[in-house]
């Protein structure tokens, strides 16, 4: 059993929290002089209400609606921006992935100054007229990293936060569908994991180490 007292690790906990730039309100921008942003489209309609109609299924099962979908026809976008530096992601479920619903979530969450590297999605083609530096990589045509720099070191891409949405999918793969309208809290919950994931075990190992028979 850890001999550090509860109160000393929540105090912990809190300290980390409080210490994010995400966690101000309104958030303040992530600290990154560089960062990442992109959307993932999660299949969710509305599990749990009551539909009589079997034309009118809870939601679209196998859903094939191909492309960038919204929270009209149960694939509705997920935006992530994260820092190169830091790790820390922010998460907003958006309903559409226009640049009116992308570009000031973007704009809040990054520095003035800041470099977003992007895709080719047009969404966020103004970005550079915010006073940002924009970087982007054409997925279509199948190019995923380039040196713009020439030092060898092919800087723009958008890989990191790519491979975030893989531990965001895992996570949701295991309520077996969440219904829309709360999509949002669960990846604000994924959110917080991600951000604080270090402080949380410290806490949780404590918590359940009286209870369990090695410890924490």
């Amino acid at each position: 059993m850890s001999s550090t007292p509860v109160v000393v690790i929540c105090s912990t906990v809190v300290i980390t929290f409080r210490a994010s730039p995400l966690n101000a309100f309104p958030p303040s921008p992530l600290e990154d002089l560089v960062v990442e942003a992109d959307e993932m489209y999660q299949n969710a309609g509305e599990k749990g209400d009551r539909h009589p109609d079997p034309e009118d299924p809870p939601r679209r099962r196998a859903n094939k609606f191909n492309g960038h979908g919204t929270y009209d026809n149960d694939r509705p976008p997920i935006l992530g921006v994260i820092g190169r530096s830091s790790g820390e992601v922010y998460l907003q479920e958006t309903h559409r992935s226009t640049r009116k619903a992308l570009q000031p979530v973007v704009e809040s969450t990054t520095r003035t100054d800041a470099t977003v590297m992007t895709d080719e999605w047009h969404a966020y083609d103004l970005l550079s007229t915010t006073g940002r530096g924009h970087s982007t990589v054409n997925h279509l045509a199948k190019e995923w990293a380039r040196d713009d720099d020439g030092d060898g070191v092919r800087e723009v891409h958008t890989n990191t936060i790519e491979g975030h949405w893989t531990g965001l999918r895992n996570f949701l793969r295991k309520f077996r569908g969440v219904h829309k309208r709360y999509l949002g809290q669960y990846v604000a919950f994924y959110q917080g994991m991600h951000n604080f994931k270090d402080a949380a075990w410290l806490l949780l190992g404590t918590l359940l180490g009286p209870i369990t028979s090695t410890g924490p």
